[in-house]
């Protein structure tokens, strides 16, 4: 039996034409934003998740779920990693409200 391999990107465009879906992967999105935003600093220190780990005195396992997404650092833990890698971590709010920020 031969298996037929579907591009993600063709998954992708029927999944969204899913409400549910959408609402799913919309609430995710803070999620995928911090694991993203955590990779590209060490990527851009040129650093491993075992060199990460090492100047944070902590473990590559510790490392890789940070970068999962599937766990909400405190905040020292996130500055502990901005350390690491040589970056600064800034924390910003944003009105989810345009129109009203358009008023003021």
């Amino acid at each position: 039996m031969k298996r037929k391999l579907i591009p993600a990107e063709e998954s992708f465009r029927e999944w969204k034409k899913d409400p549910s879906y959408v609402a799913a992967y919309d609430a995710l999105e803070n999620e995928f934003a911090l694991a993203s935003a955590l990779i590209e600093a060490r990527s851009k220190a040129d650093m491993t998740q075992e060199e990460v780990a090492a100047a944070m005195g902590t473990t590559q396992a510790v490392v890789a779920r940070l970068e999962s997404g599937k766990v909400l650092p405190s905040t020292r833990t996130l500055e502990r990693f901005a350390r690491a890698t040589r970056s600064r971590l800034r924390i910003s709010f944003e009105s989810n409200q345009p129109a009203l920020a358009a008023k003021r």
